[in-house]
C-alpha cells in the first residue's frame, strides 16, 4: 500500500513537530524550572481533552504505569538533562537509544529473541553514544556534561519500559477483543505525571523558586507548554496513531527515524548548536545502529523496535 500524498505530508509534519520538540523544550527552560515545565505539559495535555475522550479500554495499571514511566521517568529525566546542559539536537539522537533498551527488556519480559543484526546495531550505536558523551569543550562547540548525558540515557531507559507497557496493554486488549485507543491512553495517562513532577520540582528547586516561576513566566514558557501539549502530544500523536491504523507499520514506523534529523537541524538553525566532528560521527553511528536493529526479513513479523516508534516523542 502506497502512502497518499496528503498522508505522507502529514507524516513528515509529525516527525518535524517531534524533532523541533527538543528545541522548544530548550527555549521553554529559559528561566523556568524543568520539572515544572514538564508538569505544565501534562496538565495542558490532560485538560480539557479528558472531558471529551473516553478512558482507555485497558486495566488502570497500564495507563497509570505508562504515565509514571513516560511522563515522570522519560520526560522528567529529559527536561532535567536539558536544563543542566544536554543540547537539544544531541538529545533528539541519544533519546532514540530507547529502541535498544526496548529490545533488551523485551527479551526477559516478553520472551522475544535478540537477533544477531540487533546485537550489531547495539554495538554500533554504543560506539556512537561513547563519541557523543565523551565530547571535549571547545569554542562554540557543544560540550555535554556527564550528568546531563546520564539523565538522557535514563530517560531513554524509561521510554523503553513504557514501550513494554504499551505492548502488554495491547496484548491484554486483543485477548479481551477490545481496541486500545492510543490517543485515549496518552490523554488519560497525562493525569499521572503532574503531582509527582510538582513534588520533585519542589524538592529540587524549593518553594521560593517555584513561587517565583509561577508569577514570572514568559510568553516563551506559555508557547513551549502549548506546543509540547497540543502540538507534540495531541496533534502529532493523534495523527501518527491514525496513520498507523490506516497503513502497515512498515510504511509508517521508519519515518520516525527522521525525528533526530529534524531535531539536529532545528537546534542548528534556532539555537545555533554546533557539534564537534566526533559528535557528528557519533550521531551517525547511533542512527546507523538503530536502522540495523529495525531491519528484518520480509517474512518476519514487526519487531518491538518498530512498535516502539508508536510511543510519544
Amino acid at each position: 500500500m502506497t502512502l497518499a500524498y496528503r498522508d505522507l505530508a502529514l507524516a513528515l509534519l509529525v516527525v518535524s513537530v517531534w524533532g523541533a520538540n527538543f528545541t522548544v523544550i530548550q527555549l521553554g527552560l529559559q528561566g523556568f524550572p524543568p520539572l515544572l515545565l514538564a508538569a505544565l505539559r501534562y496538565v495542558l495535555a490532560l485538560l480539557p481533552a479528558v472531558v471529551f475522550i473516553a478512558r482507555p479500554a485497558t486495566p488502570n495499571r497500564f495507563w497509570i504505569g505508562y504515565g509514571l514511566t513516560s511522563g515522570v521517568g522519560q520526560f522528567g529525566c529529559l527536561f532535567y538533562a536539558m536544563h543542566i546542559g544536554m543540547p537539544a539536537g544531541v538529545a533528539s539522537v541519544v533519546l532514540q537509544s530507547q529502541a535498544f533498551f526496548t529490545i533488551l527488556l523485551a527479551a526477559p519480559v516478553l520472551g522475544e529473541r535478540i537477533t544477531a543484526r540487533q546485537l550489531v546495531g547495539m554495538l554500533v550505536a554504543g560506539v556512537g553514544l561513547y563519541l557523543v558523551g565523551a565530547s571535549a569543550d571547545a569554542h562554540r562547540l557543544v560540550a555535554i556534561p556527564l550528568p546531563a548525558f546520564v539523565f538522557t540515557m535514563v530517560g531513554a531507559l524509561f521510554w523503553g519500559i513504557s514501550n513494554l507497557i504499551i505492548r502488554l496493554a495491547s496484548a491484554d486488549a486483543r485477548a479481551h477483543d477490545r481496541d486500545l485507543n492510543m490517543l485515549s491512553l496518552v490523554v488519560w495517562s497525562s493525569a499521572i505525571p503532574p503531582i509527582p513532577l510538582l513534588a520533585l520540582s519542589m524538592a529540587l528547586n524549593g518553594p521560593g523558586a517555584m513561587s517565583m516561576a509561577t508569577v514570572s513566566w514568559s510568553w516563551m514558557t506559555v508557547f513551549a507548554g502549548c506546543y509540547l501539549a497540543y502540538g507534540a502530544t495531541l496533534f502529532a500523536f493523534g495523527t501518527w496513531s491514525r496513520l498507523l491504523a490506516d497503513y502497515p507499520a512498515a510504511k509508517i514506523a521508519p519515518l520516525s527515524l527522521l525525528v533526530p534529523v529534524t531535531g539536529l537541524l532545528t537546534a542548528r538553525v534556532v539555537l545555533d548548536e554546533v557539534l564537534t566532528p566526533e559528535q557528528w560521527i557519533g550521531c551517525i553511528l547511533i542512527m546507523t545502529g538503530l536502522i540495523l536493529s529495525m531491519l528484518r526479513r520480509r517474512a518476519r513479523p514487526a519487531s518491538i523496535a518498530d512498535e516502539s516508534s508508536n510511543a510519544t516523542h
